[in-house]
């Protein structure tokens, strides 16, 4: 039985945390020698996406990119793989965490670099738009990468070229340590300042997954119909550290409240109660998916673990000078 729209993005979101936090837990081991930077907590946006995109579009995202990769379809041993450096990643081994690629599906990957992803999408909406074609190019960024001169150019020439292209920004209020308040002036609006460039801007809540839903489908119409640039800011919150498996809040740079509040507002939990409200059916379906998922996972750990390093004359193969 297919599953309804809302179910599938509760599934998605459920499969996204659970990736997430085996590999926080797995983490510890030292086996994957890479920085990582996890999204949990800030799960509706990627699964909401996931329901709207389609395998031919295009996307790209940042270094917090395992839930958009996964969101776009992205096979999950390839991902796991990555993180252990082994040849079966779907870098080969080479890029780690943060340079995740999936050409199957057109996700033309993540980098370690804030903004550095923000013009190849805009290019592969160029090219879209020169073949012809009805590809929606979805470039996700953070608030930090709004702060980023390349930021700007790529959203200028989208907007004189009108370009299909959708730029999703995850506002989780900080860049690393710092929050908006250092950042930026007193009262200003992203959303605002790129309507101001010459795009169709919204904002929405990034923990109610409808949504979420709602805001990207909308937004997916409109440049897929009008071939035109769409900025949708989605506020959410980022429950670990910026970089690694744990809780950095012994830190104190976020406010005891406000991490509460947030905590309180799990997409996952939320989603699922609108959900059991309709149908009290809904919690043996979700225990089920559960475990399908747990077998999904465990058995992307055992491939990667067992899986072959790179041979060491391979080492420059890829690299262009």
């Amino acid at each position: 039985m297919s599953l309804t729209t809302e179910a599938a993005i509760l599934r998605e979101m459920i499969r996204i945390r659970m990736v997430e936090t085996e590999i926080a837990r797995r983490y510890q081991e030292q086996e994957m020698r890479c920085p990582t930077h996890l999204s949990i907590g800030q799960e509706a946006v990627p699964a909401a996406f996931s329901q709207c995109v389609r395998t031919a579009d295009f996307a790209v995202s940042t270094h917090r990119g395992h839930a958009h990769y996964l969101g776009k379809g992205g096979a999950l041993r390839p991902l796991i793989a990555e993180l252990y450096g082994k040849e079966a990643g779907c870098s080969k081994g080479r890029g780690g965490s943060m340079h995740l690629i999936d050409l199957g599906v057109n996700f033309y990957g993540t980098s370690a670099i804030v903004g550095n992803s923000i013009p190849v999408g805009v290019g592969l909406a160029l090219s879209a738009q020169l073949r012809g074609s009805d590809q929606v190019s979805c470039v996700f960024l953070g608030d930090g990468a709004v702060e980023e001169g390349v930021f700007y150019e790529s959203v200028n020439f989208a907007a004189v070229r009108s370009l299909p292209v959708l730029f999703v920004c995850e506002n989780n209020a900080y860049s690393v340590y710092s929050p908006l308040s250092v950042r930026q002036p007193p009262g200003r609006s992203i959303t605002d300042m790129v309507r101001g460039i010459g795009v169709d801007a919204a904002c929405a809540d990034g923990n109610d997954a409808i949504a979420c839903y709602r805001a990207i489908s909308e937004a997916f119409a409109t440049v897929r119909t009008e071939g035109r640039p769409v900025f949708v800011e989605f506020m959410t919150y980022r429950w670990r550290e910026h970089c690694g498996p744990n809780v950095d809040d012994d830190l104190a740079y976020r406010p005891a409240e406000e991490v509460a509040a947030w905590l309180d507002r799990d997409p996952i939990r939320s989603l699922t109660e609108v959900l059991a409200a309709r149908d009290p059916g809904v919690a043996s379906e979700v225990a089920g998916w559960q475990r399908q998922i747990a077998a999904e996972v465990d058995s992307a750990f055992e491939f990667a673990i067992s899986a072959p390093f790179p041979r060491s004359e391979t080492a420059c193969e890829g690299v262009y000078a």
